[in-house]
């Protein structure tokens, strides 16, 4: 049996510049980490000769079928015809967190699943790439309105700015930081679950279609992109980081009107009031989990005004998709 383990990402900033039709034009960059919280795949062999069908793929449901174009899971089933596997196989998912809450599990599901299969094989992949296979899977066989950031946090891990220049040419640019800053970092984060799931592929359809309107939006995000890492390094305070991501998160939501409703805004409105820096909701919009920078002596406060919502612990700088046994 072959298990991997592939972590989540949190994205801090330039989200939306990692869309090929926007970075193959303009260039493109993403500040963000893989976290803790992860998705494993399990792969093992399946004796067809004993049972009535040729395949068993378990995730929320279990199917059982004798061929790949049986398999009603998108991602499961072009990860095992990409590989090449017909029968005899045995596929099972688990996850720490929810689908559709904006941490990028539907490619860290991908990434994980190629790299078990491939392993599985005995075929080893780099890093980069299993994080190009899974772009190319996604947007290619699945027909996904998805950038490029997921795939690549999933598979590189780290807390990382990347830099995308072509769908299968991503640098990928550790951010230098002491195990004491990043403890310093870490406590200033708030992660928070909205209760809203979403898929957010419409949103970002819509996104994509608009980057003609929106170029002014995303050059200023992307740079970004470039303050938010002096502010890291430099050891500047940390406010000016959160308030770097309150303008970011402000200028997203003038990409779409689907990103934040009512009730999020008001959520934002009052982490903020209760002494949040700022803050964003992760993933392309409409629901899914808050982040917010929040000085350790507010934390209690901005906790406080938001005592309904669930609070995930967070941990950055998770290392990439790795097999945990075989």
């Amino acid at each position: 049996m072959i298990i991997t383990k592939t972590p989540f990402r949190v994205s801090f900033f330039g989200g939306g510049t990692d869309y090929p039709e926007y970075f193959e034009r303009h260039g493109g960059a993403v500040l963000g980490t893989a976290v803790g919280h992860s998705a494993y795949i399990a792969v093992s062999q399946f004796h067809s000769q004993l049972f009535e069908y040729k395949m068993r793929i378990a995730y929320r449901k279990a199917e059982c079928v004798n061929s790949v174009d049986e398999i009603e899971h998108p991602a499961f089933r072009e990860c095992l015809r990409q590989c090449g596997l017909e029968r005899d196989v045995e596929l099972s998912y688990m996850a720490e967190l929810p689908s559709f809450s904006g941490m990028g599990s539907s490619s860290s599901c991908i990434v994980g699943t190629l790299n078990a299969l491939r392993a599985y094989q005995g075929h080893a992949m780099s890093p980069l790439e299993l994080a190009y296979a899974a772009i190319a899977l996604e947007r290619g066989p699945m027909r996904e309105c998805v950038g490029c950031q997921d795939q690549t946090f999933a598979a590189v891990g780290g807390f990382n700015v990347l830099e995308f220049r072509a769908q299968d040419d991503i640098g990928v640019h550790r951010i230098p930081l002491t195990r004491e800053r990043l403890q310093v970092f870490e406590q200033h984060l708030l992660l928070l679950f909205t209760g809203f799931r979403r898929r957010a592929s419409e949103i970002a359809a819509r996104q994509v279609s608009r980057i003609g309107d929106n170029l002014p939006a995303l050059k200023t995000m992307r740079g970004m992109v470039d303050k938010a890492y002096s502010a890291l390094t430099g050891w500047d305070r940390l406010d000016e980081f959160g308030r770097l991501m309150h303008e970011s998160w402000e200028l997203k939501q003038s990409l779409d009107d689907g990103v934040a409703n009512a009730e999020i805004a008001e959520l934002y409105a009052r982490g903020r009031a209760a002494g949040a820096f700022g803050g964003k909701l992760l993933g392309a919009g409409g629901g899914g989990f808050l982040l917010f920078v929040v000085p350790p002596e507010k934390r209690a406060a901005v906790r406080g005004a938001l005592s309904h919502l669930a609070e995930i612990p967070l941990k950055i700088d998770a290392p990439g998709s790795h097999i945990l046994h075989e």
